[in-house]
């Protein structure tokens, strides 16, 4: 009996040892989380329970249990590489299996998804179809793609001025855009873009009228008036037909300068028909705020809502796990919100190595959301999670198992010379 007692103690120290080796082994491995070496003691007892001079049977391993503990987060500045800062995995897709992960070293393979280094590909949250958020139940693959950011024809023409309240009326009465006798002031010009990205150049002119606080706005694309009642030239034509500017807008302030018509600030221009085979521009002209002060024009602000298209620059990834792509134009474009996972009890997941688990009975029923809500973590973009083997602590561990394994050895040795002694007993 007491050799099977030493025995199964050389086991334990064993394990330990085996245990500790392991975690050596991945301290530099991404993700990775120690594991601890647990023991239960050995009884034998019989149908009516154990006596009260029962002596143990020796000791047995009962788990190898990850710590699931915070590791270390290493900036590295890759885009892909992502940590976990708080609780949660990765949710990943391998083969149509659910695993997970800490280890977020992600690269792309030759379709663009996003994948970890044994191919399996990151689950994120699908944009909605307004593109305002993210499908709160709906998994996808992550994929990154190279196409064009489509352009976005312009709708809305911002414009904010100051035009000078002692302006007098101009010497040329008909209004001639080439002739700048014939106005005041200009906008000097705003870029828009039609359907298929071109741009063109909206320019607003205002004419101080012989009414006090009194002003009209011609508007034009192009050289294009887009005035009520206006009609394109055909300078082609022989005799070359000018075009007709139409009917103004007029522009009515306050005797302290504020804009009071029209009232609610907006313009809206003629539909303008571009060259280039896109669709007709309708836009209006936002003027909300502009004002008739001092003796100098001054134009404070110009927008508009539309842009080119674009090529892809660069991908970033929020704390929330929103994964943007980014476009030379100027535009982010959300391609989905990274899902972490966790679960009631963590240590209860089955490693299958790779830096991957999956979910076992004793692991709890999945919980899946979106990063920096309820119990989930922060994402960390251009950083990793270090292993959490601390080597100091692994080494110390070292001697204890190996002082265990030493002492068990020695005490089978001492129970062979017993044995020994008592079969040369004469």
């Amino acid at each position: 009996m007491s050799f099977n007692i030493s025995l199964s103690g050389i086991n334990a120290a064993n394990a330990n040892l085996n245990v500790t080796a392991n975690n050596i082994a991945n301290v530099n491995t991404t993700g990775f989380k120690e594991s601890r070496a647990e023991f239960a003691d050995l009884f034998n007892s019989t149908s009516y329970g154990l006596s009260s001079t029962a002596i143990g049977s020796g000791a047995r391993l009962t788990n190898v249990a990850q710590q699931f503990s915070q590791g270390n987060i290493d900036t590295t500045g890759r885009s892909l590489d992502l940590a976990v800062a708080g609780e949660g995995f990765f949710t990943l897709s391998m083969n149509g299996n659910r695993v997970y992960s800490r280890a977020g070293n992600f690269q792309t393979d030759s379709n663009g998804y996003v994948v970890n280094p044994q191919g399996a590909r990151l689950q994120v949250f699908a944009p909605n179809a307004a593109g305002t958020g993210f499908e709160a139940g709906q998994l996808t693959d992550l994929r990154l793609l190279t196409t064009d950011s489509p352009p976005r024809p312009t709708s809305n023409v911002e414009l904010a001025f100051t035009l000078p309240a002692n302006a007098a009326v101009p010497t040329v009465a008909t209004f001639d855009p080439a002739d700048s006798n014939s106005y005041n002031q200009s906008s000097g010009g705003i870029t828009v873009y039609d359907s298929l990205g071109v741009s063109h150049t909206q320019t607003s002119y205002f004419v101080k009228t012989a009414n006090p606080n009194e002003w009209q706005v011609y508007n034009y694309v192009d050289g294009i008036p887009v005035n009520n009642g206006s009609v394109p030239g055909n300078p082609n034509a022989v005799p070359p037909v000018p075009a007709v500017p139409g009917n103004p807008i007029t522009l009515q302030f306050s005797d302290s300068g504020q804009l009071t018509a029209p009232a609610d600030g907006k313009i809206v221009m003629d539909p303008f028909t571009p060259s280039s085979g896109a669709g007709s521009l309708n836009m209006s002209l936002d003027i909300t705020g502009s004002t008739q002060y001092g003796e100098r024009f001054s134009l404070r602000n110009t927008a508009q809502d539309g842009y080119a298209s674009g090529k892809l620059n660069e991908v970033s990834i929020s704390e929330e796990g929103v994964v943007y792509a980014r476009y030379s134009n100027g535009v982010d474009v959300g391609l989905g919100q990274v899902a972490l996972t966790n679960f009631n009890n963590p240590q209860g997941l089955k490693s299958d190595g790779n830096n991957l688990w999956t979910e076992t009975y004793t692991s709890g029923t999945p919980r899946t959301g979106a990063p920096d809500s309820s119990d989930f973590g922060q994402i960390q973009a251009g950083s990793l999670e270090a292993s959490t083997v601390d080597l100091t602590e692994q080494l110390v561990n070292m001697i204890t198992a190996q002082r265990n394994f030493q002492a068990n050895s020695q005490m089978l040795s001492t129970q062979d010379q017993i044995t020994q002694a008592i079969i040369n007993i004469r």
